[in-house]
């Protein structure tokens, strides 16, 4: 049977482009979901049950939104990368090695959400332009969980 064209209202080349960059912002979010989960297991200290608690309500929305921005790209008729080795070429996460004190990974995971904003908000003004009004909604929502959640860690580490 034949592939039937995929048509949206969106150029392949615009299509393209924005699966690219639902693409980084997908492998970012896993690489911190991998890294919220490790330190949610790992993390000691006498803010452990806070901390504990705070990274488990974090990869577990990060979780769902996974699927949500993996199942986008495939709407956008492309492949979404599934695997870590894809993710670690196209992440701007940078990966933790060992054990870290507590404080160590909430600035970690806070680089982590920051880095999941940027890539989120120029692949959303690429939506815009395209007038792609689905992708953009859902980087804009997107957008907004991650700054909560890098808000939430900014307060954890101030004095």
């Amino acid at each position: 049977m034949k592939n039937e064209v995929l048509d949206i209202g969106l150029a392949e080349y615009d299509r393209k482009k924005i699966s690219e960059g639902l693409s980084r912002v997908l492998a970012d979010t896993y690489v911190v979901y991998l890294k919220t989960q490790n330190f949610h297991w790992n993390v000691t200290g006498p803010m452990f049950h806070s901390y504990h608690q705070l990274f488990e309500a974090q990869y577990t929305e990060m979780a769902l939104a996974i699927d949500s921005l993996a199942e986008h790209i495939r709407y956008l008729g492309f492949p979404a990368p599934a695997s870590f080795h894809d993710y670690t070429k196209i992440t701007s996460v940078r990966e933790s090695v060992g054990v870290l004190n507590s404080r160590e990974m909430v600035r970690q995971l806070l680089l982590g959400h920051e880095s999941i904003i940027k890539n989120a908000r120029s692949t959303c003004a690429l939506a815009d332009a395209t007038q792609d009004q689905a992708t953009a909604d859902l980087l804009t929502r997107r957008v907004s969980v991650h700054e909560k959640s890098a808000w939430m860690l900014r307060s954890c580490l101030e004095d």
